[in-house]
């Protein structure tokens, strides 16, 4: 395999509905990522970052990529926003790794912000809404969350007892979730419970839906060549893929097929030249619960339908032989949109060093982290190897 960056510190803050404003979290997280580097480096070391947010109810929608380089002074070095809907911070790390392998600098910062609890109901739905189809699904009335019904719709008529899977996606997340002290969710939910929850979007119902969160994350990427220079174990990036879809789901093929997660997912595998088989674990993005199921399935770890089966069999819980989200993931670690991507890297910097605690995977080797935007449009897959 050709490494094609290394992740060499990573810092993350509490997921949830948090006092602290944008300015406060993003120091947070990038703190605790220069701070998390075993042979120490200081702002003054990066030559460039990039900043992956939404800017969720028009907090500095413009230039916010300046209040990041407030945040490593000394200022001078380019900072670029990334903005892909909820597949921002994925992409954010894309662009990051692809500076390393330029050559454009040797040390990269990569922070994942959004502050979303601060504001009325009305204007979250609608800030939610702007990364969906405006001009059809929006004035139709549909939410995210009725997309995602759709979907799951389709999804739960096609096979048997997919409605069943879904609750477990939900509970196995739950009880992860109670394992990660920066979870916004910390609580067990049986199945039971998520079978039983009011209707949110038929048939999702409410534990089926992740919340609405404030949070950031940070990584420090560092050249492959360098980064023993910084840390003795590096997380090494082996793959990267991305890719889009329409827009609107009505103008795809298929509502349960996502063809930008199987594309960027291909296009991973195919530059780290590894199988599938070769991955340990799994941090998918599981929006709803659905997003899970067509995860595993359009990353092709299982055949069409075939995730049902393989989540009831308690294979994607922790000690399972493909874990999957084992933070807690969207559904009870948060979705702060801009920081998501960015955090998925962060539980994988920990699980590949074997740091995580409580939900560490046993060995853990091989990772890979899957961010996608909006309902499918746009999505970004990367491959992590233990250094």
């Amino acid at each position: 395999m050709t490494h094609r960056a290394a992740v060499v510190g990573a810092g993350h803050t509490r997921f949830g509905v948090l006092a602290d404003g944008p300015r406060a979290l993003l120091r947070t997280a990038v703190d605790g990522a220069l701070a998390s580097i075993d042979r120490g480096a200081d702002r003054s070391s990066l030559g460039e970052a990039f900043l992956a947010t939404l800017g969720f109810g028009g907090w500095q929608i413009g230039n916010s990529s300046a209040v990041l380089a407030e945040e490593i002074s000394p200022a001078g070095i380019p900072t670029v926003r990334v903005e892909n809907a909820c597949a921002s911070g994925g992409f954010a790390v894309r662009e990051g790794v692809r500076a390393v392998e330029r050559g454009e600098a040797d040390l990269v910062l990569v922070a994942g912000l959004e502050k979303m609890t601060d504001l009325l109901n009305a204007r979250r739905r609608y800030w939610l809404g702007v990364s969906g189809d405006t001009e059809w699904e929006r004035l139709a009335g549909l939410t995210f969350a009725g997309v995602y019904g759709l979907i799951a719709s389709e999804y739960v008529a096609r096979y048997p007892h997919a409605r069943d899977a879904l609750a477990e996606v939900a509970s196995k997340n739950h009880e992860n979730g109670t394992r990660n002290p920066n979870a916004h969710f910390q609580k067990r939910v049986a199945r039971e419970d998520v079978l039983r929850a009011p209707r949110v979007a038929d048939p999702l119902g409410l534990y089926d839906c992740c919340p609405v969160s404030d949070g950031a994350a940070a990584i420090v990427l560092a050249s492959a060549e360098h980064a023993r220079k910084y840390t003795d174990t590096p997380v090494f990036v082996e793959g990267l893929g991305a890719a889009s879809d329409r827009l609107a789901v009505q103008e795809r093929a298929e509502l349960t097929r996502f063809d930008a997660s199987r594309r960027a997912g291909d296009a991973a595998f195919a530059m780290a030249g590894i199988d599938r088989s070769a991955v340990d674990f799994l941090e998918v993005h599981d929006c709803f619960t659905i997003a899970e199921l067509l995860a595993l399935e359009d990353l092709g770890f299982v055949p069409r339908g075939g995730a049902v089966d393989l989540t009831l069999s308690g294979a994607t819980r922790p000690t399972g032989r493909l874990p999957v989200n084992p933070d807690g993931g969207l559904k009870a670690k948060g979705h702060p949109i801009g920081a998501t991507g960015v955090s998925q890297v962060y539980e994988i910097f920990l699980q590949l060093r074997g740091g995580a605690g409580a939900r560490q995977i046993p060995d853990a080797e091989t990772a890979l982290a899957h961010n996608v935007g909006g309902a499918g449009a746009t999505a970004a897959v990367a491959l992590f190897a233990r250094g």
